[in-house]
């Protein structure tokens, strides 16, 4: 698909008014197509095409899932780097300290542990509905 895009170097402008534009976005929201421009090429060149019903719902837990995976992942390289601190560890005093950062950790990890759970529960009763 990227060697097929580098060889378009021809722009074809079309003018629309607003109630076409609406119509063709609709089609193309509806259609399995990412891009405008992909969807136009489509139907131009009588290319197959899957029309399919997008779940708003299910892009909207996606989009989330994805920004709570990152956190999770920052949070889970701090708390290893943590765990490795604690074993190189040779006085007291930075044990304390430790223990302390430790804390904040845990208790951020569990807000976000708890924030993924409300959104798997909402998205499960949206379903159910």
């Amino acid at each position: 698909m990227g060697r097929e895009n580098s060889n378009r170097t021809r722009i074809i402008g079309l003018r629309l008014t607003p109630e076409e534009y609406v119509k063709i976005e609709r089609k193309w929201k509806a259609s399995s197509c990412r891009k405008l421009s992909d969807y136009a090429r489509r139907k131009l060149f009588d290319k197959p095409m899957v029309s399919t019903y997008r779940n708003q719902s299910v892009d909207d837990f996606m989009a989330e899932i994805v920004l709570l995976r990152a956190e999770l992942n920052h949070i889970g390289n701090n708390f290893n780097q943590a765990v490795k601190r604690l074993n190189t560890l040779n006085q007291i005093t930075e044990f304390r300290s430790w223990l302390i950062a430790y804390e904040v950790e845990k208790k951020t990890l569990i807000n976000k542990v708890d924030e993924i759970k409300k959104h798997v529960q909402k998205i499960a009763e949206s379903w159910l509905q």
